[in-house]
């Protein structure tokens, strides 16, 4: 039995970690890591490039070493490689506008007591409403985290070396997978089923890339538009599985399963939990999200996926860590 007491400081800083959201924030809202990344190095010259007050500028750099995003060495400061990797604008995966975007989210949470004792949202679903105007900043936002996700999945199909693939992506949001995996295959042609005000952002996004060419948008409800029969090698459902309760995955899975010709793989993307529910950390707290937001949403476990996999017609499941908090799961 251990001789020390329990002490409040890690109840303390879970009870404050707004201030981390805040913090996070504010700093990419002003660019902070970039200017950092460029070279700057003191409270000074970070609030002059920032255009922002000098005591500002060093209380974000004081809560930026508190969070490990910024290093102080030899008085100067730098981002840490997370910060250098992750939060410098321009970058592929850069995620400064979805830490922009939380900042809108925080007041949310003051739901949450009564979101737990209904069992599900107190206001409409935001995740279910096809004309809400949060999908201008959140799917832009959203799309970097599924940078370094569709690169690993590109290597384990060996999409680049394919030749002429068709590859379908049922909710693809920014259509980040489409626009990566066309510029690493140029025989590639992919099709992404939305909502029509998505797709709108997705074409631009893939136009940008140079491969808009090669992708076409269908605009309508993944729950009700026909997948087609046999006709796509790589089916995608990236970030919806946690968005719908267990009955509309196992339609939509055995929807996609009919759409995939003989030998064709199924890519999910998603927040996946261990079948005890242990872990990963990221998914089971993101579960409180859901149900802040859906109203038949979670964070399921990998035997959850297995049966549903199974009972759509998929003989072969395989799951992968990736480099994000999401797991990858192939299916055959």
């Amino acid at each position: 039995m251990s001789d020390e007491s329990p002490t409040p400081d890690g109840v303390m800083r879970l009870i404050n970690g707004y201030w981390a959201t805040g913090i996070v924030g504010a700093a990419a809202t002003h660019a902070l890591f970039t200017h950092l990344e460029a070279g700057a190095t003191t409270a000074d010259e970070v609030a002059k490039l920032a255009e922002i007050s000098p005591r500002g500028a060093q209380t974000l750099l004081d809560g930026l070493v508190s969070l490990g995003l910024v290093e102080l060495r030899d008085g100067g400061y730098r981002n840490s490689p997370e910060a250098s990797a992750f939060l410098v604008r321009g970058r592929p995966a850069d995620l400064s506008a979805f830490a922009r975007l939380k900042l809108d989210h925080m007041g949310g949470m003051v739901d949450l007591p009564e979101v737990v004792r209904a069992g599900g949202p107190v206001a409409d679903p935001t995740t279910e409403v096809a004309d809400n105007p949060h999908w201008a900043e959140v799917v832009p936002a959203i799309a970097a985290q599924s940078v370094p996700v569709a690169e690993l999945a590109a290597e384990e199909l060996g999409l680049a070396k394919a030749g002429p693939v068709s590859i379908l992506d049922v909710g693809g949001g920014s259509g980040i997978y489409s626009a990566i995996w066309l510029g690493l295959n140029p025989e590639a042609r992919a099709t992404q089923l939305d909502w029509a005000p998505i797709n709108a952002l997705a074409r631009r996004l893939v136009a940008e890339r140079g491969v808009g060419d090669r992708f076409r948008c269908v605009d309508g409800d993944l729950h009700t538009t026909h997948f087609g029969t046999a006709v796509h090698d790589v089916a995608v459902y990236s970030h919806i599985a946690h968005q719908e309760g267990p009955e509309e995955n196992i339609a939509i899975l055995t929807r996609l399963r009919r759409a995939l010709r003989p030998g064709g793989t199924l890519v999910i993307c998603d927040y996946v939990v261990e079948d005890d529910r242990s872990g990963p950390p990221f998914p089971l707290v993101f579960a409180s999200e859901m149900l802040l937001k859906s109203g038949r949403g979670g964070t399921w476990r990998r035997a959850d996926y297995r049966a549903w996999l199974a009972e759509a017609g998929f003989d072969e499941v395989t799951f992968r860590p990736t480099p994000s908090p999401a797991t990858l799961v192939l299916a055959r």
